[in-house]
């Protein structure tokens, strides 16, 4: 792993395109009502009743712990295939999604006790984030 390769500006665009994509996507007007309701909550309930500072420097932290080790696996799966591109990016997001983020998502939703559709709402963030991430740095040398 050479942590020098990485385009550290690349990654500071991905964290914001994954904040802004997350924020988009968990809207009040978008897809956060249909979520709180599959959750069993109701609009009594206060989604904010908790650490919010802690909660989003946790969430950026995450956010740049993810594009790094995506810098990493774009690169390497873009070396496989002629250097990274557009294409090996979409790939490199795709695959790490399907094969790690949805499946253990996916264990944690059953378990938790939520339905398949808090599953797929909050997955299908995942999934766009990876594409967002995977197709920025695979063009952004």
């Amino acid at each position: 792993m050479d942590f020098r390769s990485i385009n550290w500006l690349a990654v500071i665009v991905c964290v914001l395109v994954v904040m802004f994509s997350g924020g988009l996507w968990f809207n009040q007007k978008t897809f956060f009502p249909i979520r709180w309701k599959s959750m069993g909550k109701s609009e009594k309930d206060d989604p904010g009743s908790g650490n919010m500072g802690l909660l989003w420097s946790l969430t950026v932290v995450s956010a740049i712990v993810q594009v790094i080790f995506m810098a990493l696996f774009v690169k390497a799966i873009g070396m496989l295939m002629g250097g990274p591109t557009l294409g090996s990016g979409l790939l490199t997001g795709f695959l790490l999604w399907f094969g790690f983020v949805a499946p253990t998502h996916l264990v944690n939703k059953l378990f938790e006790g939520h339905s398949l559709k808090v599953w797929a709402l909050e997955n299908g963030n995942h999934l766009v984030n990876f594409l967002l991430i995977g197709a920025i740095l695979g063009v952004w040398r």
